[in-house]
């Protein structure tokens, strides 16, 4: 199995920067695709970005040029720099590592807060 530990949520105020971290344990040598998902209330979780093994790396649209996700294999550790943070973008934000054997996994989540 793998384990996600995700850090650096907060509250910050509109136009601010926030930097999350995801540190993968267990079974890491099986994890293919490592990402950022986000859900706010009400709403269904949605892909924030994911970075594939050789480097390519999908964005969600309106976070283009804000948001940079960045994989660090030596630490077994995924970032997501978050900038000029827009108040609807206040959510749950959840690590994902997929798994070449064992599937989905998920972490626990960090509170991302913007005020207006």
């Amino acid at each position: 199995q793998v384990q996600l530990v995700e850090s650096g949520g907060g509250l910050v105020q509109a136009g601010g920067s926030l930097r999350l971290s995801c540190a993968a344990s267990g079974i890491i040598f099986s994890i293919n695709i490592m990402g950022w998902y986000r859900q706010a209330p009400g709403k269904q979780r949605e892909l924030v970005a994911r970075i594939f093994p050789g480097g390519t790396i999908d964005y969600l649209e309106s976070v283009k040029g804000r948001f940079t996700i960045s994989r660090d294999n030596a630490k077994d550790t995924v970032y997501l720099q978050m900038n000029s943070l827009k108040p609807e973008e206040t959510a749950v934000y959840y690590c994902n590592a997929v798994t070449t054997l064992y599937g989905s996994h998920w972490g626990q989540g960090t509170q991302v807060t913007v005020s207006s």
